[in-house]
């Protein structure tokens, strides 16, 4: 039985910890970057073939659902949980202003598990059970979760004739300067 890890495996840690929380700042800032930059007639738009959900109303979800991870997964932890949002009223810069509040409590709640051992611990409110809770999981998921909604409400402002600049959708995969922002 080996007692210490060979050379090439590393063990979750510190630079774990900063890898992980980096690339979910970086998501974050994408999805920060997307909701500054939709235009004032696009925001309260209704989404076609969804008239009663609007633009406003999907980007509110994303951050009522990183809410409901840090209720579930965080706060049994210790980890602060922000208010939700009112998806049908919510403001561009009341939302940003709460997604970054949101985007603390989701790096708190990756780094926990970093410290773990790369995993959080489940919790009694965690019945889904349908997502591996080691940080690689929680991470995919979270920005495969946001990437998704993303991708929505580009779509939904082109099909409701309000095509998004071009600077905003190819600020979209402008990952590196995400990364400083």
């Amino acid at each position: 039985m080996r007692t210490k890890p060979r050379e090439t495996e590393e063990r979750p840690g510190r630079e774990l910890a900063e890898t992980i929380s980096a690339a979910w700042r970086t998501t974050h800032n994408v999805t920060v970057f997307l909701v500054s930059h939709v235009p004032d007639g696009v925001w309260a738009a209704p989404i076609p073939g969804a008239p009663r959900k609007t633009i406003r109303m999907l980007a509110g979800h994303l951050h009522n659902t990183r809410c409901m991870w840090l209720k579930t997964l965080g706060r049994p932890h210790g980890i602060p949980v922000p208010a939700a949002v009112d998806r049908r009223k919510v403001g561009r810069r009341e939302l940003v202003a709460a997604l970054n509040r949101s985007s603390r409590g989701m790096e708190a709640l990756l780094r926990l598990g970093c410290r773990l051992g790369g995993e959080v611990p489940a919790t009694p409110a965690y019945a889904w059970r349908n997502l591996p809770l080691d940080v690689g999981h929680l991470l995919t998921y979270f920005v495969a979760h946001e990437a998704h909604h993303r991708g929505q409400i580009v779509l939904a402002a082109r099909q409701i004739g309000s095509r998004l600049p071009v600077s905003v959708t190819a600020g979209l995969w402008q990952w590196t300067k995400r990364a400083v922002e």
